[in-house]
């Protein structure tokens, strides 16, 4: 994998991060103060299935 292609991703993973407090940032603001009051077995399990997702679509798109 080059380089080019990691910041690529990194760029993009910045954009789609940016979107919602840039559309919506009351909405944002919301959302987060929900993720607050999650314990932190629910924030890790959400946290893995993220990776696990991120894993299988490389795993589909290679």
């Amino acid at each position: 994998m080059e380089s080019h292609t990691l910041w690529f991703a990194l760029a993009l993973v910045l954009i789609i991060e940016g979107l919602l407090p840039f559309a919506s940032p009351s909405q944002w603001r919301k959302m987060f103060l929900q993720i607050l009051q999650l314990k932190d077995e629910q924030i890790r399990f959400f946290g893995l299935c993220c990776v696990l997702g991120g894993v299988f679509v490389l795993w589909i798109l290679s």
